[in-house]
């Protein structure tokens, strides 16, 4: 059968299926979006075959988009043992129980953005940080009387933050790297709407931290929360080198996977070394996950029943389910003719810039995989910008500010899916919350019709562009 070209209503169709059934499954009935993806997946499919696609074709398309999620799959994985490997040998017990003693409740949300951010930045992946620093942040603000989905807030704006501007981060030289921008001038570009979203982040956490004064924390909880913790685990200083190395693994360019590695066998060892724990505890805690029944319940709601490599299998399914979706919009051309209807009425740099943005999100939310918002519309976009006479440094900005930062709003997403098996928060609790996430594309949108920090291509860069389309 041959391919006809699709029509913008036909492809609109499995968008509309998606979100209608997401609406009713998860919104109204409370449940997980899996079967609304795999309904939205069987939609597309069916409208792909309506145009002329083969099944083998599409069967193809699905297996391409879980593969492009391969990579974030074992990552997911690693995080999960990593977790269980640092609760049962008292890692994250040691620096929760370090971290009550010194951070304010007032500074908490503020140190925190900048704690995760500068981590990130050393380590170019803000899932690492908040499966580590993240977690024992979670821990400690809890503990101090400061609201789950506010912490998770701060640990996602200052995670994102460092993701973002760093030159290990794979998202930032993918942005670079479609759109033919050199990396250091795309990140310098960068400064210009993230600085000024991290400013406004660290002012809204200083005035929400002005909520939780020393006064108003029951320090007879924190005691009895440090006595429980001496009591299930040794707590010792040395057990914080073991993150520590990992950080600086990272850091050294050593890859993710590998320095997690050693970080999950570093844990394991510690809980029967240093814990006193059997092989077999080690070992069923690395697969189903840390249990405890302390008495205190703050505690166990910290500890029970947290990582193990179990405790992701609802994140890789979803991940999985999530990119059959996914593959087969961006192959079967369905998001191009979404996209190439949008250009159609985009006339302004305003406008180019703000669809670009809108089109990143709304790739985030139905093709549930960061990257793909980025791909796609560094594809999507390129032409049009050179058209307008707009430097690259623009679309890779955009990519970023509309792709990277938003994808932790949907909670299908493979990021929003993470955060949620990690932190244990919601996207819908957290969203208000993730101030940098949703700040900065609103001050990249305000330069955008300002014109304020909107690059131009010199007249030898346009006649350059040219001659290579010629050429072509």
């Amino acid at each position: 059968m041959e391919r006809k070209q699709m029509n913008f209503m036909w492809a609109l169709v499995p968008i509309i299926v998606m979100i209608a059934a997401m609406g009713v499954a998860v919104i109204k009935l409370e449940q997980d979006p899996h079967v609304p993806l795999i309904i939205g997946t069987a939609t597309a499919a069916l409208v792909a075959y309506r145009f002329g696609a083969k099944w083998h074709d599409i069967e193809q398309w699905m297996y391409k988009g879980i593969t492009m999620a391969l990579p974030a799959v074992v990552i997911i994985m690693l995080v999960g043992l990593t977790i269980g490997a640092w609760v049962g040998g008292g890692i994250i017990a040691s620096m929760i129980y370090y971290g009550l003693q010194i951070l304010n409740p007032t500074f908490f949300l503020v140190t925190i953005v900048l704690i995760c951010g500068i981590v990130a930045l050393m380590t170019g992946t803000s899932w690492g940080t908040m499966g580590t620093v993240g977690i024992a942040a979670m821990g400690i603000g809890m503990s101090m009387g400061i609201p789950a989905a506010m912490v998770a807030g701060a640990v996602i704006s200052g995670s994102y933050f460092g993701d973002k501007m760093s030159p290990l981060s794979d998202t930032t030289n993918l942005a670079a790297g479609l759109t033919g921008t050199d990396l250091f001038e795309h990140i310098k570009n960068m400064l210009y709407t993230t600085i000024p979203g991290l400013i406004i982040t660290l002012i809204t956490f200083g005035i929400l931290g002005f909520k939780f004064k020393t006064d108003k924390i029951q320090s007879n909880e924190i005691d009895g929360i440090l006595t429980t913790l001496n009591e299930q685990f040794v707590i010792s200083p040395w057990l914080l080198l073991i993150p520590l190395l990992v950080i600086i693994l990272v850091a050294k360019k050593v890859p993710a996977i590998p320095a997690l590695l050693i970080g999950v066998i570093l844990g394991f060892i510690a809980q029967i070394t240093v814990q006193g724990g059997s092989l077999l505890d080690a070992v069923n805690v690395l697969h189903n996950g840390y249990s405890m029944d302390s008495g205190n319940a703050m505690v166990d709601e910290l500890f029970d029943e947290r990582g193990g490599l179990f405790s992701m299998m609802y994140t890789v399914s979803m991940t999985i389910v999530a990119m059959t979706f996914g593959g087969i919009l961006e192959f079967s051309g369905i998001l191009q003719v979404l996209v190439g209807k949008l250009l159609k009425y985009v006339k302004s740099v305003g406008g180019l810039i703000t669809s670009t943005i809108a089109t990143a999100f709304a790739t985030n939310a139905t093709c549930s995989e960061q990257y793909i918002s980025i791909v796609v519309p560094s594809r999507m976009f390129v032409k049009a910008y050179e058209d307008k006479g707009l430097h690259s440094k623009n679309l890779s900005r955009a990519l970023e500010d509309g792709g990277t930062l938003t994808s932790v709003f949907v909670p299908w997403n493979t990021c929003g899916v993470f955060i949620f098996g990690v932190l244990g928060v919601s996207a819908f609790e957290y969203a208000p919350y993730a101030i940098l996430n949703f700040v900065v594309p609103i001050i990249s949108i305000i330069f955008a019709y300002t014109g304020f920090t909107i690059a131009k291509l010199s007249k030898e860069e346009v006649a350059a562009i040219q001659a290579q389309r010629e050429e072509v």
